[in-house]
């Protein structure tokens, strides 16, 4: 006989971490879910007399009692309630044999949130689109964020979850991608939005100064210290602090900044006393941090508490429905009046790799406008390295991919949705279009 649920179940997180619990917590939330938390083991158990949860979410890491040792316990007071493990990449080994021992599953941090629904509903025997349509909608995108593709609406549904929170977050994508837009957005969903957002790179810090820059220092703390200063953290108080290529820290530094993250405390050099901060920390990365991890040039603890929830801006070649809607965007700033796109020049957008994501298009729309006397953009206004792109075809057979649907609709809407100028355009008999904008609308 299989269990009924009640209509919002009851869902327990345990973990020392209130971030952790906040994000977790309000994304089951939103999907209909009751969350009670716990900040350990001993806590967990202490609740169980008043409520009887329909699913635990517990942490390995805990205070003393892990996770795993409070396994025994947790079947003894509630044999048949479903117990999932959270745990880092570097314990996957100890909870798959916690596994065997009793718990049901286990998921891996960074915790993937959409793999968190699945793996919820799924557990729970229920519909994983059953609260879809409870959903709520995104909050208001600034005007210059443009994107048309699944995979960036993907993200933003993301941020919409994890921008409330004051937890850190750690956004991943290749150089040029548009991470900078991504941190600016979350602090422009957060509560903190009417507080400054400082950002700097920190590629671009001095290795023996970068404490001085983050904590501040007194004046006289050093050689050429004449005056106090702030610091990052002090003047991004109460709003965000965005750390660009936080993979380039000094490893001799990623502890002081792991203690600022847990403390919400710093020592400016040359002070003897910690100062309370209440600044939200956004890093950035193009590394593989997990990689510098095993290396030994980038902390674990650090990144673990960085990369509450992953976050990975997807590059502009898998996104490509965002190739021409950005390229008119960038094109009406630096044009300062409405430019269009000749389809050939469309197409040739569409066929490049663009390996400078999004930071390349701009620049090549910058040179674009530059050489354009009307307000048509033509081939040969793009940069010389994509001639060989205005040679593409669009494959007439097989799935359509990407570049072909974006191509397919960028050539109906130059030619005003007349289909047979447009499969002119494209090279195709007109029955052929159709057959494609069918497999379009399947």
């Amino acid at each position: 006989m299989s269990k009924v649920m009640p209509d919002r179940p009851v869902i327990m997180v345990v973990d020392d971490e209130p971030a952790q619990r906040e994000l977790i917590g309000g994304f089951l939330q939103r999907h209909g879910m009751e969350v009670l938390e716990a900040d350990s083991a001993e806590a967990m158990l202490a609740i169980f007399p008043q409520r009887r949860p329909d699913m635990i979410l517990l942490d390995v890491r805990l205070p003393e009692q892990s996770g795993i040792d409070a396994l025994p316990a947790i079947r003894q007071q509630l044999p048949t309630v479903p117990v999932v493990l959270i745990t880092a990449f570097a314990d996957v080994r100890q909870a798959v044999e916690a596994v065997k021992r009793g718990a049901d599953d286990y998921l891996s941090k960074p915790i993937d949130l959409e793999e968190l629904k699945v793996l919820v509903f799924d557990t729970l025997g229920m519909r994983s689109d059953a609260s879809d349509g409870n959903k709520p909608s995104l909050p208001e995108l600034p005007a210059d964020f443009i994107y048309e593709s699944s995979a960036m609406r993907g993200l933003i549904e993301t941020i919409a979850v994890v921008a409330p929170s004051d937890a850190p977050i750690l956004i991943q994508g290749q150089s040029g991608s548009g991470k900078e837009w991504i941190a600016t957005l979350i602090h422009q969903w957060s509560h903190r939005a009417d507080h400054p957002i400082v950002t700097t790179n920190c590629a671009g810090l001095s290795a023996t100064l970068v404490e001085s820059e983050l904590f501040g220092h007194v004046k006289g703390a050093f050689t050429g210290a004449s005056d106090n200063r702030l610091g990052l953290f002090r003047s991004a108080n109460g709003g965000s602090l965005f750390l660009d290529e936080i993979g380039e820290m000094p490893l001799e530094m990623q502890p002081k900044l792991l203690r600022a993250l847990e403390t919400h405390q710093v020592t400016p050099v040359g002070a003897d006393r910690p100062i309370e901060v209440d600044t939200r920390l956004i890093a950035a990365t193009n590394r593989n941090l997990q990689d510098e991890v095993q290396e030994g040039r980038f902390r674990e603890d650090l990144y673990y508490r960085l990369n509450v929830v992953e976050l990975i801006v997807p590059p502009l070649a898998e996104r490509r429905e965002d190739i021409l809607p950005l390229a008119k965007h960038f094109a009406s700033q630096f044009a300062n009046r409405q430019v269009r796109f000749s389809p050939q020049a469309s197409r040739a957008m569409l066929a490049h790799p663009w390996s400078g994501n999004v930071r390349e298009l701009r620049n090549a729309m910058q040179r674009a406008c530059l050489l354009c006397q009307g307000d048509v953009i033509l081939p040969e206004h793009l940069p010389a390295k994509m001639a060989v792109d205005r040679r593409a075809e669009i494959p007439d057979a097989g799935r359509l991919s990407q570049v072909e649907r974006a191509t397919i609709l960028a050539t109906l809407e130059e030619c005003d949705g007349n289909r047979t100028r447009a499969a002119k355009v494209l090279g195709i008999s007109r029955r052929a279009l159709i057959y494609k904008l069918r497999d379009m609308e399947a």
